[in-house]
């Protein structure tokens, strides 16, 4: 049975109306900073394609106003279900500028679980948007995926996550990190987004790195979304470099 939903965000930005609307409303803006890769034919009626993991769900866009306002509906899944999505910008004094987000549309039998990981993931996701607009706007990326299925529970797996990042204790935002990754030039960073149990960032100078754990309820599944801006990496090898650190990590 299908369940209506909806949920909202809200984030302010240290960008113009003009560079938000080219990092949500352009396949290579969005690819900057949401995981897997977005396709946009712009315009009202323009069709658009979202990829991950090897699946791929089509969109039309409902609403294209450029720097105002941009909207688009999922395809129809066969149970009925779909997604939607409103972003509205608006511009602030001082060349900032405000996005809201409303994501509203129905979920299948497992809904709760669905709508608790959309809605955390959200703040993730929009974190990394006004880093990417901070730190890497303009920037050519590489998008780098990588997940472990059956991964051990959060205690363990986060500490054998933290233990190769060479962080101790509570994890804090400013934390000195280290990157070793065999096959990949290694690299020191901060702590950028701590949201541990479920989240953690990571941001170098070349790139934002994205651990996630999707807990018990979704089967416990470690899931790397990296953002790469350096130009000298290929999404190849650099998937297969995160593919066998997973598999070392977690044997």
């Amino acid at each position: 049975m299908a369940h209506e939903f909806e949920l909202g965000k809200e984030i302010e930005l240290d960008a113009t109306p003009e560079q938000v609307w080219e990092a949500i409303a352009t396949g290579p803006g969005v690819d900057s900073w949401f995981m897997g890769r977005t396709e946009i034919e712009p315009g009202e009626g323009g069709r658009g394609s979202f990829t991950m993991l090897g699946g791929t769900e089509t969109t039309t866009v409902t609403a294209w106003e450029p720097g105002k306002r941009f909207a688009f509906r999922s395809d129809d899944g066969p149970d009925g279900t779909f997604m939607a999505m409103e972003y509205l910008i608006e511009g602030r004094d001082g060349g900032s500028t405000v996005l809201r987000l409303v994501q509203h549309g129905f979920l299948g039998d497992d809904w709760e679980t669905e709508y608790e990981a959309m809605a955390t993931g959200w703040d993730l996701y929009l974190h990394k948007l006004s880093r990417y607009l901070t730190h890497f706007r303009g920037r050519p990326v590489t998008v780098v995926s990588a997940v472990r299925p059956h991964a051990p529970e959060r205690p363990d797996a986060w500490a054998a996550v933290k233990a190769e990042l060479g962080l101790t204790g509570t994890v804090r935002e400013g934390d000195p990190v280290r990157l070793a990754v065999d096959g990949l030039r290694p690299q020191d960073g901060v702590v950028d987004y701590a949201a541990l149990p479920d989240f953690l960032g990571v941001r170098t100078a070349d790139g934002l790195y994205g651990f996630i754990h999707s807990g018990p309820k979704r089967g416990n599944v470690m899931v790397l979304g990296h953002h790469v801006f350096a130009e000298d990496i290929g999404q190849e090898q650099a998937e297969g470099a995160w593919r066998s650190w997973l598999a070392r990590v977690f044997p």
